[in-house]
């Protein structure tokens, strides 16, 4: 199948980047916190995952005030996330190919300024290929919200239809269904295959590597 749009509006942790073990290091910090040493290892990617689809993790730390870990771990995420995040082998080709073929956008969850985002693409020497970078501090509806896509559009100069939205989560996916863009699905992230086809996107690959083979 052969995808033909104007955007593409990309997700950075998973898609981007491997983020796992930003999510395991700053689960330790976020818990040391608390006095916490000992915990199960499968919290490091669930919390994230629960997160994403802004579902309770009540249950998974019961003794502990959701409240205060979350503000603990948010924060050790996303300086960790600024040092260690990687890209993904051989992302700057694949850019290089992508831009040369629709307009780039960057959209992520975090809440941290557009600038930190910026800084952490010039030093992975990325920033030149994307025309705008989004972040949830520039909207008020985070995904599965159509709202920051259509701002990402808007920037882009195109139509938010005439987009496709690259992620690794199911918020991704139903963001762009909802904005009513098309809709790929890496598995380079913390969903799974049978996740991601559930919600039925228009197309699942492995990692972003492989996109331009599938754009027109």
């Amino acid at each position: 199948m052969k995808l033909k749009v104007k955007g593409i509006i990309m997700d950075l942790d998973g898609t981007l980047t491997d983020s796992k073990e930003a999510y395991r290091d700053a689960l330790v910090k976020a818990l040391e916190t608390f006095g916490v040493k000992n915990f199960d290892q499968n919290l490091a990617l669930e919390i994230p995952r629960r997160l994403e689809q802004n579902l309770s993790i009540e249950d998974l730390l019961p003794k502990i005030s959701i409240e205060k870990f979350l503000k603990a771990y948010l924060e050790a995420y996303y300086r960790l996330a600024e040092d260690r995040a990687k890209p993904l082998p051989n992302v700057q080709k694949t850019l290089e190919k992508l831009s040369g073929k629709a307009r780039l956008a960057l959209l992520t969850m975090r809440y941290v300024p557009c600038e930190k985002i910026g800084n952490w693409l010039e030093r992975a020497g990325l920033a030149k290929y994307f025309q705008c970078v989004v972040t949830a501090l520039n909207t008020r509806f985070p995904k599965p919200s159509p709202k920051a896509l259509a701002e990402c559009a808007k920037r882009l100069g195109v139509e938010v239809g005439e987009c496709a939205i690259v992620g690794d989560s199911i918020a991704d996916v139903r963001a762009g269904k909802n904005a009513g863009a098309k809709t790929v699905a890496v598995l380079s992230g913390i969903f799974t295959r049978e996740e991601l086809e559930r919600e039925k996107p228009d197309l699942i690959i492995n990692d972003i590597n492989e996109l331009p083979s599938f754009l027109e």
